[in-house]
């Protein structure tokens, strides 16, 4: 495992990408254990294991890690402290893949947009390229890449825990440099 250097707060409009801290394990916990939202992320399985998410938080906030992960936090802006959470999972030096999911809460807002727009534009691990992907019956997410200016890379499957099964995805890339 490589030691990542510390994560950068990075500002949207209406709110800030700020590293996950286990305070945030409360809201956390309540938002991901919606069954909704469970189906459309592939690493939450549903219902919700006791304990998942405070080592979620703790392998996150460890020095030696493979993923960043940032709180899309709206508190600064009047909005609820834990809008949603987005992450780089490095693949190697140069790659990594971006991962999300908003709050139901703040769906149809538009926050996981400014969040992936705010990751590609301050591609804090200084990647080359970006990948990502969603399940075909999640288009909304599909919209928020494309806008980033992610490209249609073709269909896959991925495992998604909380419906025990493999579901088609649609991957994407965004070359940065």
């Amino acid at each position: 495992m490589e030691i990542l250097t510390q994560q950068p707060i990075l500002q949207t409009p209406r709110f800030e990408l700020r590293p996950v801290r286990m305070s945030d394990l409360t809201l956390i916990e309540h938002y991901a254990g919606d069954s909704r939202l469970a189906m459309r992320t592939p690493r939450l399985p549903h219902p919700l294991p006791p304990g998942l998410i405070a080592g979620f938080i703790e392998r996150a906030m460890a020095d030696e890690r493979d993923e960043d992960v940032w709180v899309m936090d709206g508190t600064a802006h009047n909005g609820g402290e834990v809008m949603g959470v987005i992450s780089l999972m490095r693949l190697d030096r140069n790659q990594s893949e971006v991962g999300y999911w908003v709050a139901p809460p703040f769906w149809n807002t538009h926050v996981a947009s400014d969040a992936v727009t705010a990751l590609t534009v301050g591609n804090p691990l200084e990647n080359d390229t970006m990948f990502a992907s969603v399940f075909h019956d999640n288009p909304a997410s599909a919209k928020v890449l494309t806008n980033a200016g992610f490209a249609y890379l073709g269909d896959a499957e991925t495992f998604c825990l909380a419906r025990n099964a493999t579901v088609p995805t649609w991957t994407y890339s965004l070359k940065l440099r």
